[in-house]
Parts: C-alpha cells; structure tokens; sequence
C-alpha cells in the first residue's frame, strides 16, 4: 500500500466536522449516471441522481453539498443516461467554486475511451477517467453515489482510512436482514476489517453484536491514487468482470489479502446510526420526501451548519389566498416551496415543490407534487406523487380507487400512485380512460 505523503489530521470541533489537509487534497468522483429504473416513470427523462426531492432540490446535491461541506473542494460527476436536466442543473447551480485555487465541480460525459461501449459498470467509469484524476494529482480518491440522500462529513472517513492504513475503506450503514438483499453486504472482524463482502445476497449473516441488521455498503470508496490505478487496471483486464465495485472490486481486494475496512457511518458525539436513504424505488421515494413534513425529522435541512446547496430559481415567495367558507387557502403540516399558490385549497401533510398551484376546491392530502405541477379547480390527490410539470384537470380524484388508479398512472405495492405528464396525455388520448 503507498500512503499519501501528508497524514496528519486535526480532531474535530465540537460540530464534530475534521478540518485537514488530507480532505482538501482530496478529489471526490460522482458516479451520476445511472438510470434508476426502480424509479419507474420518474426517470423516463432524466437520471436518477437529478430527480427533485425535498421541495427544491435535486438528489445530486446531497453528495455535492457533503463533499463542498468537508471541504473537498475537486469533483468529477461522472454522467451518462439521459444527462441533459442534470448538466443543466449543475452548470446552473454548482459554478461558484474559484477555479484558480484549484476548486471545481466538473461534469465529465461518458466518452467511449474503451471502445464503442458506454461505461460497463461502476469501476469501468472511474477506469476510463484515471487520467482526468491522474492529471490534478490528488492524494487520496473518494468515489461517491450520487442518487443517496445523506449528511456526512468525510473527514472522519479520511481520517480512519489513514490511521488504519487502508487499500479500501467502504462506508457503511445497518440495514435490516430483510432488506440486505437490496445491498452489497460486509462481514467484518471486531477492528472493522472485512473479511467477507457479497453482493446483494438472498441470505446474509448478522452484524456483530444484532441479531437482526447487517453492515450493508453506501456506495462510498476511499482508495489512494496508486492502489486504484492497479486495480482497476487488472479489473479492467478481467473479460469475465462485470466490472463493478461491489461485485468485483471488493471482493477482488479481499482475495488478494488487501487492507480493506467497514467505516460505520455514525454520529461522531453519540456513536448512532446516521440517516441515510437509498431513494431508489417510488415508494422509498415518497416515504423519505413525506419525512420532511415531521416535527422533527431526522434529515434537518434546517441546519445552519450543514447546508444542502442547489441551484435557486428566481420565484416569488408562496402565497396562499381566498378566506371564504369552502375556498379558503390553507397549509396544514406541509411544506410549501417557493412560486407555489394555494388558492382557495387545502393542502394537509403534503409536500409541494416550487411553482405548484392549486386552485380552488381542491384538497391534498400526503401527497408529494413535483415543480410546476397544476392542481385544477375541485380536485382530490391522496397518497400520490405527481411528476414536474403535470397538469390536473378539474375534477380529478387520484388515489381513492386502487383499480381505477391502476388503469390510468402506477401504483406501486404500498398504494402509492405515480402521475406523470404522459400519463395524463394518454388519458386525453383516451387511454386506460
């Protein structure tokens, strides 16, 4: 293993945020290409990572806003599917970094450097930009997912990789056993040392000290320079890989002996389980943007010191109007972005992302609307998420009769419906009427 040449790091603040040198030398690479088609029809027109979530944001900002919040001020967001709201996004809101200290968020597009074929898997994608890292010289690697919605300072992580001079450090979280088919899945010795790792197994053994969680991977990688450019290499070599970190990197590395750790993403004051959520299907979709309408939800996007950046659209401030008995605007438990109207409606435990309106009569109740979304006059939308820019004709009622539902949008297992804009034009074309 060669370390890097500057090890030192100071502890963290009471905030518990590191603040080093080895964070500022080190560059984050964004795997944001992926199409997310667990997403269904959300991401028919756009990659997984610039859906919106949370009433103004896009997911990709969560990782952006992490690393520039850590103080890792070199990105490569790596795209590929169906990338154009995404660039759009990034080149709008993410182009305030001074490229003459050495700070940047770079969009790299999918080049066919090996050939005719798009990126092949995860590690293929950071294999065909080894030059691009090459080039800035960083002096560690942190290789990210760009479609979680998390918190996390990566200070501790770089830290821990150092101190335990690790070739690998993953990220880590407990999941139920239940769930553990859904991720790559870690055994570990009692320093953290995995030991065993398995792709999304049918069957997987406990964490230390649970009977019912296991240790399941974020999708975060922390290599050094040098020890990436040889595995990926051989990786790359290998016609029967998948190439993959999950499926082969990993696994690949603990064949070989190498040095690879579990890094417990936890609070670093109470040792607990931090929050992080793999939005990748409609209905954990919807459940995490419904969170943020608790009292007290555990992803604070109230939180001064840990801001989530994105790019704003200029919009005025929400309004609510008309006072009357039965037309009257009012938002109860909600949250209510920006450019949104609410007249003469109600809306109640919902969330409604900037430049919504709903007119009047209508009523809203759990439901998630996405930008630009219009609600038409005497509607009823229940425990639904409803896609940028559909229009609600007057009288709709969506998500009171499961069958009906099913005939016109999707309806996932745990009743939630999806509406999308071309949904509603086949409805107009009389389809699934």
């Amino acid at each position: 293993m060669i370390l890097p040449q500057s090890t030192s790091v100071s502890r963290p603040r009471r905030s518990g945020r590191f603040v080093s040198q080895l964070t500022k030398n080190t560059m984050a690479i964004v795997l944001a290409g992926g199409r997310g088609q667990r997403l269904q029809q959300l991401t028919t027109n756009r990659a997984k990572p610039a859906t919106p979530f949370g009433g103004k944001y896009r997911i990709i900002d969560f990782s952006l806003s992490n690393c520039v919040n850590s103080g890792i001020r070199q990105i490569l967001v790596l795209t590929q599917y169906k990338a154009h709201s995404l660039i759009q996004h990034i080149q709008r809101g993410w182009g305030y970094l001074r490229g003459e200290l050495g700070e940047f968020v770079q969009l790299v597009p999918a080049q066919q450097k090996r050939g005719e074929a798009w990126y092949q898997g995860t590690a293929d994608a950071v294999y065909q930009n080894l030059d691009i890292i090459q080039a800035h010289g960083p002096e560690l690697v942190l290789v990210l997912a760009g479609d979680h919605v998390y918190k996390m300072d990566y200070g501790p992580m770089i830290a821990f990789h150092v101190e335990h001079q690790a070739d690998i450090t993953v990220g880590m979280v407990q999941v139920p056993l239940a769930l553990a088919s859904e991720f790559g899945i870690a055994s570990v010795d009692q320093d953290q040392r995995i030991v065993g790792f398995s792709e999304k197994p049918q069957h997987a053994d406990p964490m230390p000290g649970s009977t019912d969680h296991a240790l399941a991977s974020m999708g975060i990688y922390l290599f050094s320079p040098e020890y990436l450019e040889e595995r990926l290499s051989r990786d790359a070599r290998d016609d029967t890989s998948a190439h993959d970190f999950g499926r082969n990197i990993i696994p690949a590395a603990l064949s070989g002996g190498d040095r690879v750790y579990a890094y417990p993403f936890q609070t670093v004051e109470t040792q607990a389980q931090s929050y992080w959520r793999d939005v990748g299907t409609v209905d954990a979709f919807y459940q995490a943007n419904m969170e943020l309408i608790f009292v007290s939800p555990e992803l604070n996007l109230y939180d001064s010191n840990w801001p989530i950046w994105t790019y704003q659209e200029q919009v005025p401030c929400a309004k609510f109007v008309l006072d009357e008995e039965g037309r009257r605007g009012t938002a109860i438990n909600s949250m209510v972005a920006g450019g949104c109207i609410v007249s003469g409606a109600t809306v109640r435990e919902s969330l409604l992302f900037v430049n919504v309106t709903v007119d009047e009569q209508s009523d809203i109740f759990r439901s998630v609307l996405l930008p630009d979304v219009q609600v038409g006059r005497a509607c009823r939308i229940r425990n639904a998420v409803v896609d940028d820019g559909c229009v609600i004709p007057p009288g709709t009622v969506i998500g009171e009769d499961p069958v009906a539902d099913a005939r016109r949008f999707h309806v996932t297992d745990n009743g939630v419906v999806l509406v999308t804009v071309d949904m509603l034009k086949g409805l107009r074309h009389g389809n699934g009427a």
